[in-house]
C-alpha cells in the first residue's frame, strides 16, 4: 500500500498535478479575501475567484476562502490597507494602486516600455524581483505572491481621436502607476479611479478616456458605449501582473505545507490566467471592432516617442530613491537589459519573421 501510494504521488508529480498536502488539521482555517475588481469580472475578477478555490482545493479544505468584491467590505484602492489592519487576511488586486504609499510598488505590476509577462516572471522568478517584493511590503505586513496576468494592455478607449502629440494636452485620462507619471509629462491629467467607478466617470464626463486592460476585460467593463476609439499598443503597461497579498500574522502561523500549498496556488493561476486573457482577447477585439463599432486607431508616432523619453524621466527618478527603490530599480533594469538581448534574435526577430 505505501508502494502504492509513493507511485500515485510520484505519477501526479510527473504530470504537474499538484498533490494535495498531506495535513492533519483538527480545525478548517477559515480566510477573507478582499479585491479590487467586480465580482467575476472577465480576467482579474474570475481570476479572484478561481484562486480562492484553488487555495481551498490544494489545502484539501483546510483553508476556506471567502471572497468579497470591490465595495462589499472595502473599496478597490483600499485592499492593501486591509490585509495590513486585518480586517481580510487576503487580497487580490495589483501593486501600482499602492504608488502613494510606496514608490517601487508599480514595479511589480508593469512599467512603461518595461517587461513583457514572460520578462516579469522571469524577474520575479530567477532575478531577485521576489525578495525584494518581499523587503518592500514587509512594513505594511503582508507577504505578495504573482497571481494572475491580464497580459499586454491595450493603449485605452477615448471620446474623441487623437491626431498628434498636441491633442493630449489638457486630457482628463483614467490611469494609474507610472503610466499615469509618464502621460502627466505629456499634459495629459491622470485621474486614479478603482475599476468599478471607471465607466460611470466617463459617462458624466468627468474624465475624457480610460486605460484598464484588454479587449476581453474592457468589453465587459462596457467602455466602449461611451468611448468608441480603441488605442494601441499599450506601451504604458507591457505586462499586467496581478498580486495576491497575505496578511504577514496570517500567513507566519501556517506550516509548511500550506504555504507551500498556497504558494503554489499562486503560481498556478498566475500562469492559468495569462495563458486565458491571451486565448479571450482575440475574440474579444473581433466582437469589438466587428459588432459594437468599436474603431482602432494606433497611437500617433509623435506621441509613442514622446512618451518613451518621459517614461525614462519618470524611471531615473528612482536611481537617486531610496535604498529599497535604487535596489528594485536596479534588479529591474539588469533584467530589461537581458531580456532586450535575447528577444532581439527570438521573440522579436521571429515575430517580425512570421508576421512580415
Amino acid at each position: 500500500m505505501t508502494n502504492r501510494r509513493t507511485l500515485l504521488t510520484a505519477g501526479a508529480a510527473a504530470m504537474g498535478v499538484l498533490a494535495t498536502p498531506n495535513i492533519a488539521r483538527a480545525e478548517t482555517v477559515k480566510w477573507r479575501m478582499v479585491t479590487s475588481w467586480p465580482k467575476n469580472l472577465p480576467g482579474p475578477g474570475v481570476t479572484a475567484q478561481r484562486l480562492a478555490d484553488r487555495i481551498a482545493q490544494v489545502t484539501a479544505g483546510h483553508v476556506e476562502v471567502e471572497l468579497y468584491a470591490a465595495g462589499e467590505i472595502v473599496s478597490g484602492l483600499e485592499v492593501l490597507d486591509a490585509v495590513s489592519n486585518g480586517t481580510a487576511h487576503l487580497g487580490h488586486t495589483a501593486s501600482f494602486f499602492w504608488t502613494g504609499k510606496m514608490r517601487a510598488a508599480a514595479f511589480y505590476t508593469t512599467v512603461p516600455f518595461g517587461l513583457t509577462p514572460l520578462e516579469h516572471i522571469a524577474w520575479i522568478e530567477h532575478g531577485g524581483g521576489q525578495a525584494l517584493w518581499d523587503e518592500l511590503y514587509a512594513p505594511f505586513g503582508v507577504k505578495p505572491f504573482m497571481a494572475g496576468n491580464s497580459g499586454m494592455q491595450m493603449g485605452g478607449w477615448l471620446k474623441r481621436e487623437i491626431k498628434s502629440l498636441d491633442d493630449l494636452k489638457g486630457l482628463k485620462f483614467r490611469i494609474p502607476g507610472l503610466g499615469g507619471q509618464m502621460m502627466a509629462k505629456l499634459g495629459v491629467t491622470p485621474v486614479l479611479l478603482a475599476p468599478s467607478q471607471i465607466l460611470q466617470n466617463l459617462q458624466s464626463g468627468t474624465i475624457d478616456g480610460t486605460e484598464f486592460l484588454g479587449p476581453w476585460s474592457d468589453r465587459a467593463a462596457g467602455f466602449y458605449k461611451v468611448a468608441p476609439y480603441y488605442y494601441w499598443p499599450g506601451f504604458h503597461e507591457p505586462n499586467g501582473t496581478g498580486e495576491c497579498i497575505v496578511n504577514a500574522d496570517a500567513w507566519a502561523p501556517l506550516p509548511g505545507d500550506l504555504k507551500a500549498a498556497i504558494e503554489a496556488a499562486c503560481r498556478a493561476e498566475n500562469i492559468y490566467a495569462l495563458a486565458e486573457t491571451e486565448w479571450q482577447n482575440a475574440a474579444a477585439l473581433e466582437d469589438l471592432t466587428v459588432n459594437r463599432g468599436v474603431q482602432l486607431r494606433q497611437w500617433p508616432e509623435d506621441v509613442v516617442q514622446a512618451a518613451k523619453a518621459a517614461a525614462g524621466e519618470v524611471m531615473e527618478t528612482f536611481a537617486a530613491g531610496s535604498d529599497i527603490e535604487q535596489r528594485i530599480y536596479a534588479s529591474f533594469k539588469a533584467m530589461s537589459a537581458r531580456s532586450e538581448s535575447w528577444s532581439g534574435i527570438s521573440s522579436q526577430a521571429f515575430l517580425a519573421a512570421r508576421n512580415g
